[in-house]
């Protein structure tokens, strides 16, 4: 299978565990760890239902690939996420070791893979990140969009069926 094409099998894999998370009324993101071409840690967001701020798919997915391959560094991995890293995860990514980051949607507002700030590239850190933007961008992209367009909806019907004091 090229590159390519295993970049794309295993996003959307991240995108069915991004489904499963909105199931749960999470933001819709999964991410999964592939090492020597076998899917060794899976996440989704579980922030809500864990109440746990630190419970995104890239940490969760990185908890599990670390204890499959019974080490905390990740050498020779690859993350695939469906939602470019905040500076949190990055920052994890960065001590893992992860070697390779593949994403789908960019994050203009914290995306701290290129977009807002690079800390899986920066000169200063000990460990750099190979990156791949934008695999299956367009339907990781859609996912949220239509998750929080939902969800501004919803707000905005609670707002207009709310008594004026």
């Amino acid at each position: 299978m090229s590159a390519m094409n295993s970049d794309i099998t295993y996003m959307e894999e991240a995108l069915r565990l991004a489904a499963e998370a909105e199931a749960d009324g999470e933001v819709p993101v999964g991410a999964v760890v592939v090492w020597q071409d076998q899917i060794v840690g899976r996440g989704r967001n579980r922030v809500i239902t864990d109440l746990d701020p630190s419970a995104h798919a890239e940490m969760l997915a990185i908890r599990e690939a670390a204890k499959a391959i019974g080490n905390y560094r990740l050498n020779d991995a690859t993350l695939y996420v469906t939602l470019e890293p905040c500076p949190m995860c990055a920052g994890m990514l960065v001590h893992s070791r992860i070697t390779r980051l593949v994403y789908g949607a960019a994050d203009p507002k914290t995306g701290a893979a290129g977009s807002l700030l690079n800390l899986v590239q920066h000169a200063g850190l000990n460990h750099q990140i190979e990156v791949t933007a934008g695999v299956l961008q367009d339907a990781a992209s859609e996912m949220l969009s239509t998750f929080f367009k939902v969800r501004r909806d919803a707000k905005k019907r609670l707002r207009q069926l709310s008594p004026k004091s």
